[in-house]
């Protein structure tokens, strides 16, 4: 786990022995299921370490002096297989995690590594967000939303923001292009009850190109109408009108 040890140092994110365990065997399985089952394009141990984990871990740059996950309620919308939500989860056991995945397979294989690993409050669900954001039960009820290489942001936060309390945040994880998206989307942030807070520039061991922490504050209520039905956002982007 050499690259994760050294991507994370320079991020000065601190890994244990136990963290490096818990990785490793996450690491094997994701491997191993990714023979039957296509849950990623990254297979070899480096590109898993520094593009899935070191990644997802990225995600606590996103946090203020003093500031912490545990406690907190996150959803992980299109984790995918676990990313970010479950890496953060080994370094902050204390979250109450709800991984959002509608790929039946992928599914299957986080319930799969959830036990595997162990891990308490943490629920793999096989649905879309546009419903979930709609389902009382769900709708602004987390403290924070998360999303990694989901879509352009525009359709993003039509996901997360019905998801979020008011008071809670937004976290996308974007590429180079993150400055442009966030421009092309204020609008919708807006309309949705957000408000930017910051981006931050994330550049991890290894790779030339620069990744973004999108943070979004939810300052108001989102209108009851979004998100909208499944596949509509991503067909109908919200723009100024």
């Amino acid at each position: 786990m050499q690259s994760l040890k050294t991507g994370a140092e320079a991020l000065r994110i601190p890994l244990t022995s136990e963290h490096l365990t818990a990785l490793r065997k996450y690491q094997e399985a994701l491997q191993t299921w990714n023979e039957q089952f296509n849950l990623t394009a990254i297979t070899d141990d480096e590109g898993i370490q520094i593009r899935h984990f070191l990644d997802s871990l990225s995600c606590l740059l996103a946090l203020e002096a003093g500031e912490r996950f545990s406690g907190q309620r996150i959803i992980d919308v299109g984790t995918g297989a676990g990313f970010p939500g479950l890496p953060l989860k080994l370094l902050c056991p204390g979250i109450r995690l709800t991984l959002i995945e509608a790929t039946a397979k992928k599914v299957t294989f986080l319930e799969h590594i959830i036990d595997q690993l162990g891990l308490d409050d943490v629920i793999a669900r096989h649905e879309r967000a546009e419903t979930l954001g709609q389902d009382p039960r769900h709708r602004a009820r987390y403290d924070w939303a998360l999303a990694r290489a989901v879509a352009d942001l525009p359709i993003l936060v039509e996901y997360l923001l019905p998801l979020v309390k008011i008071g809670g945040r937004v976290l996308a994880q974007k590429g180079e292009d993150a400055p442009a998206e966030v421009q092309r989307a204020d609008w919708a942030i807006r309309h949705l009850g957000g408000r930017v807070r910051k981006l931050v520039p994330v550049h991890l061991h290894g790779l030339a190109e620069t990744r973004h922490l999108v943070l979004i504050d939810k300052v108001a209520a989102t209108p009851e109408k979004y998100p909208r039905r499944p596949g509509i956002p991503a067909k109908r982007p919200l723009t100024a009108p």
